[in-house]
């Protein structure tokens, strides 16, 4: 069926070129930003020079009128979280902005206070799921969302440009000073996501926090909605963040709800902007499932704004074809939450997200929540009264096989060799699998993924592109 933004008649088979998507090729050749801000080693891509620069930059970029400026920073729990923090401070503070420091919180709390403390930017640091030897800085408008390309462009001239006239008098510098009250203003917005009635009274949650942002709030909220709670990954020391817990390493959390006997598990990543769900039965939930699960709730309680949702080129084809069946429409992105979160507001939907746990939900949020998605999806478990299994296995994902190829330079994707490859990929799987090759938005990686109902034929279509692609980037 047509749906806002999506054209009708577009099949399940998707070339290469539209993978990149409006803006996604165009961060991978930018100096700074990619798909998720400014991403990197510490103290090597990530340095303090860097995060004095960005300051500068990003607060002459928002300084528009005459009022006091000021800017929200927030952080996750990495060591290198302290020198970020305190360059961008230099940084704020020497045009003239003021600075409120939150510590560590997650980026959707960020994303909120940027808002609610009518501040001009929002910043914050984190390398998202990555270890800790990363760092990076995500940017926030005053209106809480991430910003444009256009607008990241600008702050890119800028970070190279000479600045030192452009510095405030002496008088106007800004000041910093550290806000203690943030942690309970995030908690009680993530228990007013869920409507009074309902409570999680009954349920025995085990709450993964990756040792990261979300430490001290997730915890919190579900034992003050009602839930039992047993956390693991709240103990950060400054290099454990995602080791070996969170969404992205979710075997711990497995183990605990087995071990445990829990109604369910919540596995966050270090800033706590994606989510993972781990039944009743251990069984892992992704991104798709809990999309699907939320998708026919809403639909049946018609609080989707649009006929369907919105997700990227990875998520699974078994997501598409389930929510057809219930009248439904998939509308697919570049991938990247920005992207997703684009869309959804040019077109007014209210749902979409990414298989790999970034779901937004923009009647309570601006950018990817994960412990509010995870609420809102207890708050259906809550509804139907029945298992997370049951709630949350809406359809079978069909065979979907990914690999990276690492290059060290050059346009691999452009040599002949590597687009006949791709060719003859899409001609096997036909028209009802799906071909997406990418380049990382954040790495030198080019990404192939192929999905289709056979996955001997899947596995071999990925490895002949794959194969090609490493020969041209070798």
């Amino acid at each position: 069926m047509p749906i806002p933004g999506h054209p009708a008649g577009t099949g399940h088979l998707l070339d290469f070129a539209s993978a990149f998507g409006p803006g996604t090729g165009e961060a991978t050749l930018r100096k700074y930003f990619g798909t998720d801000g400014i991403r990197g080693r510490a103290n090597g891509v990530i340095t303090p020079e860097l995060a004095l620069k960005v300051g500068q930059a990003a607060g002459l970029v928002f300084q528009r009128g005459d009022h006091r400026h000021r800017v929200v920073i927030g952080k996750d729990t990495r060591l290198s979280g302290y020198m970020i923090e305190t360059a961008l401070v230099a940084g704020f503070t020497s045009v003239g902005m003021d600075v409120l420091l939150l510590g560590p919180v997650p980026t959707p709390a960020v994303a909120m206070l940027t808002r609610s403390m009518r501040a001009d930017i929002g910043v914050m640091i984190s390398a998202s799921h990555n270890p800790y030897e990363d760092n990076g800085i995500k940017l926030f408008g005053p209106d809480g969302f991430k910003l444009n390309d256009a607008i990241e462009r600008e702050i890119e001239a800028l970070i190279d440009a000479e600045l030192n006239r452009r510095l405030s008098a002496s008088g106007d510098l800004g000041r910093a000073k550290r806000i203690e009250s943030v942690h309970a203003r995030y908690v009680e917005f993530a228990k007013r996501t869920l409507p009074r009635q309902v409570t999680l009274d009954g349920l025995r949650v085990v709450v993964d926090c990756a040792n990261g942002a979300a430490y001290r709030v997730a915890p919190e909220t579900l034992w003050e909605l009602g839930a039992e709670v047993i956390a693991i990954g709240t103990e950060p020391d400054g290099f454990n963040i995602n080791r070996d817990v969170g969404s992205t390493a979710p075997s711990a959390l497995v183990e605990k709800v087995r071990e445990r006997r829990a109604d369910i598990g919540i596995a966050l990543d270090g800033d706590a902007d994606r989510v993972l769900i781990v039944d009743e039965k251990g069984h892992v939930v992704d991104g798709d499932q809990l999309m699907a699960a939320v998708a026919r709730s809403w639909k049946e309680d018609e609080r989707l704004t649009q006929p369907g949702i919105v997700a990227t080129v990875m998520s699974n084809l078994g997501l598409e074809r389930f929510l057809g069946g219930i009248g439904l429409g998939l509308a697919r992105t570049a991938v990247g939450d920005r992207y997703v979160l684009e869309h959804m507001r040019e077109h007014g939907y209210n749902l979409g997200g990414e298989q790999s746990g970034h779901i937004i939900m923009s009647d309570y949020t601006t950018t990817g929540d994960g412990l509010v998605a995870a609420l809102q999806l207890l708050g259906v478990v809550q509804r139907q009264g029945r298992p997370v299994s049951e709630v949350c296995h809406c359809f079978e994902p069909l065979p979907q096989i990914l690999k990276n190829v690492r290059y060290r330079s050059g346009e691999p994707l452009r040599q002949d060799s590597v687009v006949t490859a791709i060719e003859q990929a899409r001609e096997r799987l036909g028209a009802g699998g799906r071909l997406v090759i990418r380049p990382s938005g954040t790495e030198p990686v080019i990404r192939v993924m192929a999905e289709g109902d056979d996955r001997g034929l899947v596995a071999e279509v990925v490895d002949e592109v794959v194969d090609a692609v490493a020969r041209a980037a070798a």
